[in-house]
């Protein structure tokens, strides 16, 4: 992502030992030698649909349906909340179970796929943090409580002990979902996607589980740290811990209300730059933002970010994107907020180059500054 020279003070996520420069060429390589190895679903008598490749999950037709799977990581949230029990004696798993949980279901329903099972994987750097029995339950209690609030079942999973590999005291967290698409009419690859369709942006309740990087090295900054106030009672690292929304009763209730968005956009890494995702050459004209919660406001301040690096990182207040058409637009915001999400109609698709004009706030992203294909 270019910008203007930063201020010598500013804090960016390359600093924070995060470059994407250099991930996403090897996401892009891998994505290439994975496509090679479609041609193995026909020896089933399956296919691949080929638009999925590229998207945040992976779609398979296997005949009267879809079959949709993803499988993603927490990431580094997991060190606020050790930080954080040990500064308040508090568990926080039950929160950061559902972040993990988001972080695989809000990549599967992009497709428009109806989540069916969830399956764990917690890699521990020993035995020893499986004798933690109130955050070894907490983390049990969280992951059922939001698979409860998906629909979705608990399969199964995996709890290694990887002395060595994942360092003593800590956990590394992930999950995999797989979800149907029943009926096909459901897929939403953005086969239909065209300018005069609406940008309808789902509220975030904060940082979710993307930009932890930063927001850690930031604590050195602060003067209490992560009991530093954001806001009058909230502490900087309760604001963080914040657990991510789970947006599939969202996108179930749409369907059931006769919605089917033509695309959706999971905003995690990236920030607003993953409303370039779609392959087309479109423009995405955003005449409204939404409220940026707290203790995003108070990272871009306190790491003096400019907007443009702060919404080319963070989610800013927006954690999900749908594109819909202009009829259902209205009805889109009303089924959103039915379900206790908060939801603006942000902006239009237009014929044009590849690019998100965030005109509030003067920023433009373009097909430069998000190559995941």
């Amino acid at each position: 992502m270019k910008s203007p020279a930063a201020s010598p003070d500013t804090l960016s996520y390359d600093q924070a030992g995060v470059n994407y420069d250099l991930i996403d060429p090897l996401k892009v390589s891998a994505q290439r030698a994975a496509a090679a190895t479609a041609v193995h679903l026909g020896g089933h008598g399956f296919t691949e649909v080929a638009a999925s490749r590229g998207e945040s999950a992976y779609v398979v037709d296997v005949g009267p349906f879809y079959l949709a799977s993803i499988v993603e990581c927490l990431g580094s949230k997991v060190l606020v909340a050790d930080a954080m029990a040990e500064l308040t004696g508090k568990s926080y798993y039950e929160g950061i179970a559902q972040d993990t949980i988001a972080m695989a279901v809000n990549d599967l329903i992009t497709v428009g796929a109806t989540p069916l099972v969830v399956q764990a994987y917690w890699a521990a750097g020993g035995s020893d943090w499986f004798g933690d029995a109130q955050r070894a339950q907490a983390l049990v209690a969280g992951w059922k409580k939001a698979c409860d609030i998906c629909g979705v079942a608990w399969g199964g999973g995996e709890t290694p002990a990887l002395a060595g590999i994942v360092e003593g005291g800590r956990i590394d967290l992930a999950a995999s979902c797989t979800g149907i698409i029943n009926p096909k009419s459901r897929l939403s690859v953005g086969d239909d996607l065209a300018p005069g369709d609406k940008i309808v942006l789902l509220a975030s309740s904060g940082i979710h589980a993307n930009g932890l990087s930063l927001a850690r090295k930031l604590v050195e900054r602060l003067p209490n740290g992560y009991l530093t106030e954001v806001a009058p009672g909230l502490t900087y690292g309760e604001a963080l811990l914040a657990p991510t929304v789970l947006y599939s009763p969202v996108t179930e209730a749409l369907w059931k209300a006769g919605i089917a968005p033509k695309y959706n956009a999971n905003i995690t890494g990236h920030g607003w730059r993953k409303l370039l995702r779609h392959p087309s050459a479109m423009t995405y004209r955003i005449d409204t933002v939404p409220e940026v919660t707290p203790v995003l406001r108070f990272i871009q301040q306190h790491a003096k970010q400019d907007d443009r690096e702060a919404y080319g990182t963070f989610n800013m207040g927006a954690g999900f994107a749908l594109f819909v058409r202009p009829e259902d637009a209205d009805r889109t915001v009303a089924v959103a907020e039915a379900q206790g999400v908060k939801a603006i109609i942000a902006g239009t698709v237009e014929a044009g180059p590849k690019q998100v004009v965030i005109e509030p706030l003067g920023i433009t992203f373009g097909n430069e500054d998000l190559q995941l294909r």
